[in-house]
């Protein structure tokens, strides 16, 4: 993508507000970090345990070696790539790398209006993720299951109790401060909190991203009509596709539907052919759990291991990767699989699956086989942030879809959880 040197780069939308939409906040962000770490004494400031094995493993793995070494030289060196738009040199390495995965090991995200970095991982890699070779590691079963064991160990962090500092009411950077709240309107009234209390009650940065809505904030639509089907996320809509195919070409340009991939070729995945699949994305401020669209037993619930920075090589360098890659990643990323056997014979058997995305892959299935689950319930959630889901219907269901007046894509906001969604024709 053309980038102007002069003046700074700003895109329309990265999906869900989780990278700046403004480009050198990012460059300026990640250049801030370079010269932080660049500045540590490696005998002072070792690496984490977990990141020393991810180097042993690069140097030790023929293949892991010469693509950690090639996805840095392969950003191209002509303007603009050899410096960012605010001028700062790129990452040119994979020390560097695992020097800034190190530093954010015991830091969470703070709130910024417009600078928010709630992906730093992502933002790190954000150009070798668009390199041929960086398309090749980060398919990696061993490169992702390092990047799994970090992700785990920053976890910990999150769900500690020292992430807390970032709940705190600084007017800019707090995430309970005056421009959080205003980008969170009527948020103690809206979610389960104690604004009394330090922190609004919460015990860790995730124990905040998981929050709760309060009791009939977000109700039901119809709950005993079971031909509406419900909104399963705070989502925004990105795709709604019809006679979707068993086997496609998902990483080409337009990024077809997949469901053998999609589903991991799970022995269910033949009831599916021809059949229809909505998705739609999550916002860094949006609630986090996931609700059942319809009432049902649950067949099956499972998370499958995948990818966590792959990226559709057809859209080159992705400013705002993998973000513009999401039907893509539904064939390749960590996601769990919820079958849903819907009490209302019209709709049948049917699927809801989460996608992980970048730093936010943690599925967490809160339900288990043969629970009968009423429209509205929860089913699971997403930890230290939100992404993607679809909802997979059989060619024999017919649906008339209720966006709410949008056009899916990726300027769409969020339909609030338990809306209607669908409405089944008979």
């Amino acid at each position: 993508m053309d980038m102007v040197l002069d003046k700074p780069t700003v895109y329309k939308f990265r999906v869900g507000h989780w990278l700046p939409s403004d480009q050198t906040v990012l460059d300026n962000w990640l250049h801030n970090l370079i010269q932080e770490v660049e500045a540590q004494d490696e005998n002072i400031v070792p690496l984490h345990p977990v990141i020393q094995d991810f180097k042993q493993f690069i140097e030790s793995s023929p293949k892991a070696y010469m693509w950690f070494h090639q996805m840095f030289s392969q950003v191209p060196l002509r303007p603009p790539y050899n410096k960012n738009p605010a001028g700062k040199h790129q990452i040119r390495s994979y020390h560097v790398m695992l020097r800034l995965f190190n530093a954010i090991m015991t830091r969470a995200p703070e709130f910024n209006e417009t600078g928010l970095v709630g992906f730093p991982i992502n933002a790190i890699l954000d150009w070798s993720m668009g390199t041929t070779s960086g398309f090749a590691a980060f398919l990696d079963s061993d490169v992702n299951l390092h990047f799994k064991n970090m992700l785990q160990e920053w976890s910990k962090y999150l769900s500690s109790k020292d992430s807390r500092y970032v709940l705190n009411h600084n007017p800019k950077t707090g995430w309970l401060g005056h421009d959080a709240m205003q980008a969170m309107p009527n948020f103690a009234q809206e979610f389960q909190c104690e604004p009394t209390q330090p922190h609004y009650g919460f015990t860790s940065w995730d124990n905040f991203f998981t929050r709760q809505f309060r009791a009939g904030v977000r109700p039901v639509a119809d709950p005993d009509d079971d031909n509406v089907v419900v909104n399963a996320c705070e989502s925004a809509p990105y795709k709604l596709a019809h006679n979707v195919q068993t086997q496609d070409r998902f990483w080409i340009k337009a990024q077809p539907y997949s469901l053998r991939h999609m589903l991991a070729d799970d022995e269910l995945v033949h009831k599916f052919e021809g059949g229809t699949v909505y998705q739609a994305f999550l916002s860094a401020l949006s609630y986090h759990r996931w609700h059942s669209p319809v009432s049902g037993t649950i067949v099956k619930a499972y998370v499958q291991d995948g990818t966590y920075y792959s990226e559709a090589i057809s859209e080159g360098y992705d400013p705002s990767g993998p973000n513009e890659s999401q039907g893509y990643i539904t064939e390749v990323a960590t996601r769990a699989m919820i079958f849903i056997q819907a009490d209302n014979p019209a709709i049948g058997l049917m699927c809801f699956m989460p996608v992980g995305m970048a730093e936010v892959s943690s599925c967490d299935i809160t339900v288990y086989e043969g629970q009968h689950v009423k429209k509205g319930e929860q089913l699971g959630m997403f930890h230290f942030g939100g992404s993607t889901h679809c909802l997979i219907f059989q060619p024999s269901v017919k649906l008339e879809f209720d966006l709410h007046g949008q056009t899916p894509g990726l300027d769409s906001s969020n339909i609030p959880i338990n809306s209607m969604i669908a409405r089944v024709i008979k």
